[in-house]
């Protein structure tokens, strides 16, 4: 089980009462009405599956019930740090993003017949 911390009421909770809201610090559009159906595209469905850091919203759902942000390797899954909604993204160190490749079965052992 993982245990999430939340900002707000500054405790670390079974991850059973968050609820993922999807990437943080989404640049939105100022007028969402004058886009094209590309931007809107772009904008609303489309998102970056990297490997390593990502900034997530999160939502204590079953606590005080706030969003916040979280900074959580994708790889560990481990959460790095959590802060509280409408603070800036913070600047993480490199050296945590840094993985070793993920090991497949076409890597050890050959394309699969």
């Amino acid at each position: 089980m993982l245990l999430i911390h939340c900002p707000y009421c500054q405790e670390e909770r079974s991850e059973l009462e968050f609820r993922g809201a999807g990437d943080a610090h989404i640049a939105r559009p100022a007028d969402i009405a004058s886009i094209s159906d590309e931007e809107f595209e772009a904008y609303f469905f489309l998102r970056d599956n990297p490997k390593g850091l990502i900034f997530e919203r999160w939502r204590h759902i079953h606590g005080c019930g706030r969003f916040f942000n979280a900074v959580r390797d994708t790889v560990s899954d481990k959460f790095l740090m959590t802060y509280k909604a409408g603070e800036p993204k913070p600047v993480v160190g490199a050296a945590a993003e840094k993985h070793a490749p993920v090991e497949t079965y076409e890597a050890l052992e050959g394309e699969a017949q």
